[in-house]
């Protein structure tokens, strides 16, 4: 999809753009959805919505997972109520994907996820796993959500018990493995924005797996992104992920949305 500008007539408007490479794997595992991207009054009334699921290829199914996980998002958003609390029905259309997805593969396999809807000039989230969010503003780049892996469970235990010894996750040769997924019998924990961020003429947002994530460093993001149009930003981000040139580099995928007036 090359830049697609909808104004909702009310606030900001939105211009999305997206880009998938396969990377050194055999087949493409990564899956996304926008609704409502070329709609004003649909933006305005029910908001612009985006989501990026990465099917593990560790495991079975890869493909199967992160497009039945997409499936039931984009059903879920279409049925959500505005009016009512907008995170909690993220979180439970996540949790109705996790279901879903574990009703296909059997817990055999699973899918990462982050989903976004941006509403009344506001952005909401709800992920698991470890694909990417960023917002760049003003030259600055912060990641609005975190990961569900080992690494992070056991540094988050660390603060908690006041160790703040990470060896453990430093030396722990799993420490990449997801803590949270799509596909579990049950999820624990859903990463989610309870109140909506406000946002401003200029952001642009990142949503990304963690073949783009996982492989391009905070200033080479910035790089890729400031002053560019979200076509031209996904151009440099596809451009930047190639010439590193990771070994066994996974599918990538990415979408950009920009906010002006």
């Amino acid at each position: 999809m090359g830049d697609t500008a909808a104004n909702t007539g009310t606030g900001l408007s939105y211009t999305v753009a997206n880009m998938q490479g396969l990377g050194q794997r055999e087949r493409q595992e990564d899956a996304f959805a926008f609704c409502n991207a070329t709609d004003p009054a649909k933006i305005a009334g029910e908001g612009l919505f985006a989501v990026v699921c990465d099917g593990m290829g560790g495991m079975a199914d890869g493909k199967e997972a992160s497009e039945r996980a997409i499936d039931i998002l984009v059903s879920d958003f279409k049925s959500t109520t505005r009016e009512g609390d907008l995170p909690a029905q993220m979180e439970r259309s996540l949790r109705n994907a996790c279901v879903g997805v574990y009703g296909l593969i059997g817990g055999m396999g699973g899918s990462t996820a982050v989903v976004c809807i941006f509403f009344l000039n506001k952005l909401y989230y709800v992920g698991v796993g470890d694909s990417f969010v960023y917002l760049l503003r003003d030259g600055q780049l912060l990641r609005i959500n975190k990961e569900h892996n080992i690494r992070n469970a056991i540094y988050l235990r660390g603060i908690r018990d006041g160790s703040m010894d990470y060896e453990e996750a430093r030396n722990d040769f799993e420490e990449a493995a997801l803590t949270e997924f799509l596909g579990m019998p049950e999820l624990d924990e859903v990463d989610a924005l309870r109140r909506g961020l406000p946002l401003d003429t200029g952001d642009m947002v990142l949503m990304c797996s963690d073949g783009v994530g996982g492989v391009l460093d905070e200033k080479e993001i910035i790089e890729c992104m400031e002053g560019r149009t979200p076509e031209e930003a996904c151009a440099m981000i596809k451009e930047a992920v190639l010439r590193a040139n990771r070994p066994g580099q996974d599918n990538f995928t990415a979408l950009v949305i920009s906010c002006g007036q």
